[in-house]
C-alpha cells in the first residue's frame, strides 16, 4: 500500500525534468526497503517489485519532461505486459537503485528495461511493454509520442534479441500478415465451465 501512495505522489508531484535527458538515457530511482515491502520470508515480495517499477517509470517520465505533455494531451501510460527475473533478495532497510531505460519501440509498444541493483550487484531485471492511451481509451502510437517529446522522427534501435522474442511470445509485437500457420505460441481462449443440471 505504501508504494501505491508513492506512485500517486510521483504522478501528482513529479520531480523536475533533467536538462538534456534523451529518450535513451537511463533514469535512476533510489529507494530503501520498508517493512511494508516484505513478505513472510522477510524479503521484498515479488509483487512489490512491480509497484516499485511503476514508481521508477513515473520518475523516468518526469526526467524526460513528459508529464506536462501527457496532461495537455490527455495521455496516460499503461502497461501491456511485464516479466521479472529475480536474482537476489532485497532485505529490510537495504538501499538499492532501479535503473530504467527505453530499449526501443514499434507501432504498438514501447519496450523498457528496469534493473534493480545494490552495491553494483544485479538483484532483479524487469522487461516492460507499455503504451499511452487518450481520454477515450484509444491507443496512441509510440511514433506520435516520440515525435511530441523529441520534435523529430527518431528511429527506434533494434530491440535486444531476448526482448524481441519475448514480445513475439506474448503476442504484443506487430503482427506480420502471412498465409502460413503461425508457430508462435497463442493463449487459449477462456471458456467458462458449463454448469451441470441436477
Amino acid at each position: 500500500m505504501a508504494r501505491m501512495f508513492q506512485l500517486t505522489w510521483t504522478g501528482l508531484f513529479p520531480r523536475k525534468a533533467r536538462p538534456g535527458q534523451s529518450l535513451f538515457d537511463p533514469s535512476v530511482t533510489r529507494m530503501r526497503v520498508a517493512l511494508q515491502d516484505l513478505d513472510s520470508n522477510l524479503h521484498v515480495n515479488n509483487g512489490t517489485y512491480l509497484q516499485m517499477m511503476d514508481v521508477a517509470r513515473n520518475n523516468q517520465i518526469a526526467d524526460l519532461g513528459m508529464f506536462s505533455i501527457a496532461r495537455t494531451k490527455g495521455w496516460a501510460p499503461v502497461v501491456a505486459a511485464s516479466t521479472v527475473k529475480y536474482r537476489r533478495s532485497l532485505r529490510p532497510f537495504e538501499r538499492f537503485e532501479i535503473t530504467s531505460r527505453i530499449l526501443g519501440w514499434d507501432e504498438r509498444m514501447f519496450y523498457m528495461e528496469q534493473v534493480f541493483t545494490r552495491d553494483g550487484l544485479l538483484y532483479a531485471r524487469g522487461i516492460i511493454a507499455s503504451r499511452f492511451l487518450d481520454r477515450q481509451n484509444n491507443r496512441i502510437s509510440p511514433l506520435d509520442v516520440v515525435q511530441e517529446v523529441t520534435g523529430d522522427n527518431v528511429p527506434s534501435p533494434d530491440l535486444p534479441a531476448d526482448v524481441a522474442a519475448w514480445a513475439r511470445a506474448m503476442d504484443i509485437a506487430p503482427r506480420q500478415p502471412s498465409t502460413a500457420p503461425s508457430s508462435s505460441p497463442r493463449f487459449l481462449r477462456f471458456e467458462p465451465p458449463q454448469s451441470e443440471e441436477t
